[in-house]
């Protein structure tokens, strides 16, 4: 049984306020100094204590870090599906990224070439143009979670085989292509899937959140990924990013498997002759998910090309080794994920947000640019990460809560050919102008197109405001009646 006060009865709880949770006027809390009851009973008798108890673990304030905590992770507790799905895909994704580094510093070392490096990269991401409307296709039509179990266990067993030719001596250029190709084979069926997989674990009102946890994981990972892979590659050798990179799929398989089905929402789509082609005209003729696209379509393909320019930066402008390098993704990191948690804080995002969020990329990577020495670059990649992601989270929720639920496979197939397919485009000319101008030119280039194409993206949607505007009230009366 709880406390009782002197009359035998429960004292009433403290209630929170809807402006700010802090306790009502009337409640226990707010009469911790001891003010008499509101409803006759006289003083408090426990009031010092509870004042005591208040002060030190901080009152009010705690309050709102408990309403803090909670908008941030309340996805996490609704849906006990998304909650393993999210262990699992932290374990996952840190093996991801150390193999990303490490691969990434295989391809130098094999060739010293940043041009090598983008053809890796495009052959990695090249697959998606490719086959990536058909994976939309497929996640729309068939059991994503099915999906979802082949692509984790090939992703690990393409990870194995190259641990063993790194391990055994035998790797040669051609065999990191060929296992990048595979790669990009699979990520094109993955992506898709994956994405719009959130919205059958997490009801439409926590989508937004999932989707930025989700993120918070890819990035906050890439803080614990490359320092790991670091310490591994200068430590015992790079092969071992690859072998732990294979195992942590065993992680996803486990939660996948482990999932409630009948908690599930499946959407899938009619088997019907042109719904690739269906997909696509939905997607254009639709101006919310339009705009969203071309502008995602112009950073990915000239700003976000980090894969192929990080290596060149950390090797040639500072003369560094794999640890520098590790030491620039994990404080891009670091931002990403503060980025990533305040984004799944807050409300629905816009087309506006991405636009300034496609701005401060844009001024951030010259500044990156710019950096006369390693320290001053390195503090320069914290508000890059959080620029990168906040432009990440809302393109992507925008196009998920924008799109219909048996288009949204097809949707998010063409989020992966503008995030990743782009990718064999914009990663040999990034390469080559960062190996023959040298990574600075690549960076503030890539800078500038982010700059004005959010520029551009802010003044489109002003004047459609403005055209909004004058449709709703083309003779002016309101300014009248307002004058």
């Amino acid at each position: 049984m709880g406390e009782r006060d002197a009359r035998g009865t429960p004292p009433p709880r403290a209630e929170p306020s809807p402006q700010g949770g802090l306790p009502r006027q009337g409640t226990p809390l707010a009469r911790a100094g001891g003010a008499p009851d509101p409803r006759g009973r006289g003083a408090d008798p426990r009031a010092p204590h509870r004042r005591a108890f208040h002060t030190a673990i901080g009152g009010p304030d705690l309050t709102r870090v408990r309403l803090t905590f909670h908008r941030t992770f309340h996805s996490l507790g609704h849906s006990e599906n998304f909650r393993r799905f999210f262990i699992g895909q932290a374990i996952s994704v840190t093996g991801t990224w150390m193999q990303m580094v490490a691969a990434a510093w295989l391809v130098l070392q094999l060739t010293g070439s940043g041009v090598a490096l983008g053809i890796d990269t495009a052959l990695a991401f090249g697959p998606i143009l490719l086959f990536g409307p058909l994976g939309g296709s497929l996640a729309d039509r068939y059991d994503k979670r099915r999906i979802l179990l082949a692509t984790q266990v090939t992703f690990g067993a393409l990870a194995f085989v190259l641990w063993g030719i790194v391990a055994t001596g035998v790797v040669e250029l051609w065999m990191v292509y060929a296992l990048s190709f595979l790669q990009g084979v699979t990520t094109s069926i993955d992506q898709p899937t994956r994405q719009s997989f959130f919205a059958e674990m997490v009801e439409d009102r926590d989508l937004p959140n999932a989707v930025s946890l989700n993120s918070a994981v890819m990035t906050g990972t890439r803080i614990v990924g490359p320092a790991l892979a670091g310490a591994l590659i200068a430590g015992i050798g790079l092969q071992w990013c690859f072998f732990i990179n294979a195992f942590s799929y065993v992680a996803v398989i486990v939660a996948l498997l482990s999932m409630h089905a009948d908690q599930l929402r499946p959407q899938r789509a009619p088997h019907e002759a042109g719904a690739i082609r269906e997909g696509l005209r939905y997607a254009w003729r639709t101006g919310e998910l339009r705009r969203p696209l071309v502008l995602m379509s112009v950073l990915y393909l000239f700003s976000f090309n980090y894969s192929v320019l990080m290596p060149l930066f950390a090797e040639r402008t500072f003369d560094g080794d794999a640890g520098t390098l590790a030491l620039l993704f994990s404080v891009a990191g670091v931002g990403s994920l503060a980025g990533a948690l305040v984004m799944a804080s807050r409300p629905r995002p816009g087309e506006r947000m991405l636009a300034l969020a496609a701005v401060g990329v844009g001024v951030v990577t010259m500044l990156v640019a710019l950096a006369p020495t390693l320290d001053v670059a390195v503090i320069s990649m914290l508000p890059l990460g959080v620029a990168s992601i906040v432009f990440f989270v809302t393109a992507n929720s925008t196009l998920q809560l924008t799109s219909r639920p048996d288009m949204r496979g097809r949707v998010m197939a063409l989020y992966g050919i503008v995030f990743l397919g782009t990718t064999p485009f914009g990663a040999p000319v990034a390469g080559w102008i960062g190996e023959h101008l040298g990574p600075r030119v690549a960076f503030a280039g890539g800078g500038l197109v982010a700059l004005a194409t959010g520029l551009v993206g802010l003044w489109v949607l002003s004047r459609r405001a403005t055209a909004g505007r004058l449709e709703l009230d083309p003779a002016g009366i309101g300014r009248v009646e307002a004058a």
